[in-house]
């Protein structure tokens, strides 16, 4: 059973209302390069005062974006995607392209653009709902056509071929998983069917030059299980084993490497050194347990090392503290990394984490805290926000004619409590400590959410 009466609270606790504003207040100096949109997704209620126990991961979707332009802050808009439930909520006709109410779940996990288009996303087998450029919704996308069934929340984008991959799940408890490549201009140009007899839940993937990596770890669909019970449909199950496999990008048959029982959400990259496989994930020791999320252990930064001529796994601790949201420069997905960077997202974590399992949280944790990684040096760099200052994942947006890897800026809202209101935080990469470049203050709170995007604008 879940520990948690009502997840959204503190940091996620609801915002009841759409809000548009126009040029924004700025401390600093916006870098002019920036022209674009920092959209971020993650759940919330229709009525905050609402008081019914809900699940974490089941909030309505809200998506919270800023316009960057010429070193201005154009404007700040939230807006509740239009799921069947939210229309039908607010008194609204269903948007185009929408499932019925019951098999409509609200795509709250990712905001992603593609193809010059914008998408809010969510795993599962439902599909992805298209965003206007003001994040107004659209309506319910298969893209154009090509789109099987569902899709997922963590799409990988190949930096040399501009192509999107996923491996999504479905609903249905059908023992495969799909893996989905886009082609630049949006149409599902491949997809493959990987056969899974266990029904895993697989929330993301990592890609190398060659290869799509496919997980399958000790979580699985549990058909008991719903949203519609306040429980996640998952259990652990540790006795089905846990692995990883690698699926040639043009091939269609996986090879499997089996690892210690774990879950992942999130990966932070992989790459290929010769014959062996590197993936970087943030890793859980146990997770779904009596198909609950919250209460389970805490998470480390781990790597795994496949050896493709041993058939065998290294694992390797890269960092003990409890963290989430892993990140890289969108220019090495795929390849050899140096730098990463992760969250002490305090709220979340303490969600996540068994009673006690959180002792390790740094004293920079009283407030959310943000980790740069030097995986090379085997190093890190830790940047405090302080008490009430609860962040997120940050997005990494190369500098133009970057120099290095770090050559960039990291975009994040972060909750000043003394406002009672959010900014929009832009810092260096290289100057991880010091003072940020620019913090665009937005006339209201934004809620902990789960994952965001830069989309720049069309050249």
């Amino acid at each position: 059973m879940s520990t948690v009466t009502n997840p959204f609270t503190g940091a996620y606790t609801p915002v009841g209302e759409e809000v548009t504003a126009f040029d924004l207040p700025v401390t600093g100096t916006i870098p002019a390069e920036l022209n674009g949109r920092y959209l971020r997704n993650g759940p919330n209620g229709m009525r905050p005062e609402d008081p019914r126990p809900r699940h974490l991961f089941a909030g309505y979707a809200m998506v919270h974006g800023v316009r960057l332009l010429d070193g201005r802050a154009r404007w700040y808009r939230n807006r509740l995607v239009r799921s069947a439930a939210v229309a039908e909520a607010l008194g609204e006709r269903p948007r185009p392209g929408a499932a019925p109410r019951i098999a409509d779940v609200a795509p709250n996990t990712h905001v992603i653009g593609h193809a010059d288009r914008t998408f809010a996303l969510v795993e599962g087998g439902f599909r992805p709902y298209e965003l206007s450029y003001e994040i107004e919704t659209v309506g319910a996308s298969d893209f154009c056509g090509t789109l099987p069934d569902g899709f997922a929340a963590h799409p990988k984008l190949d930096p040399v071929t501009g192509e999107l991959h996923a491996i999504t799940w479905q609903r249905d408890d059908s023992e495969r998983l799909r893996h989905l490549v886009l082609s630049p201009q949006g149409a599902v140009v491949r997809a493959v069917d990987v056969p899974v007899p266990h029904q895993p839940v697989v929330h993301d993937m990592a890609l190398t030059r060659n290869f799509a990596v496919v997980l399958d770890l000790a979580g699985r669909v549990s058909a008991a299980d719903n949203l519609a019970r306040r429980t996640y449909p998952a259990v652990w199950d540790e006795t089905r084993g846990a692995r990883i496999g690698l699926l040639p990008r043009d091939g269609t048959e996986v090879r499997w490497y089996e690892v210690e029982p774990c879950f992942v959400y999130h990966t932070l990259n992989a790459h290929e050194d010769g014959d062996r496989v590197v993936v970087d994930v943030v890793r859980y020791p146990r997770m779904f347990a009596g198909g609950a999320v919250d209460g389970q252990s805490s998470p480390t930064l781990d790597r795994w090392t496949v050896d493709t001529v041993s058939g065998r796994v290294t694992e390797t601790r890269l960092d003990d503290r409890p963290q989430e949201f892993p990140a890289v420069s969108p220019a090495v997905v795929g390849g050899a990394h140096r730098y990463g960077y992760s969250t002490v997202a305090t709220d979340l974590l303490r969600h996540f984490a068994a009673a006690g399992a959180l002792e390790a949280l740094t004293p920079e944790a009283a407030g959310d805290a943000l980790i740069k990684h030097d995986l090379r040096q085997r190093t890190s760099t830790v940047r405090e926000f302080g008490a009430g200052r609860y962040t997120g994942e940050v997005s990494f947006v190369p500098r133009e004619g970057a120099r290095g890897e770090d050559d960039g800026y990291l975009l994040a809202y972060v909750h000043d409590p003394e406002r009672g209101a959010s900014d929009l935080v832009v810092l260096s990469a290289e100057d991880f400590t010091g003072a940020p470049l620019a913090a665009v203050h937005l006339p209201v709170r934004v809620p902990a959410g789960f994952h965001g995007s830069w989309i720049p604008d069309p050249d």
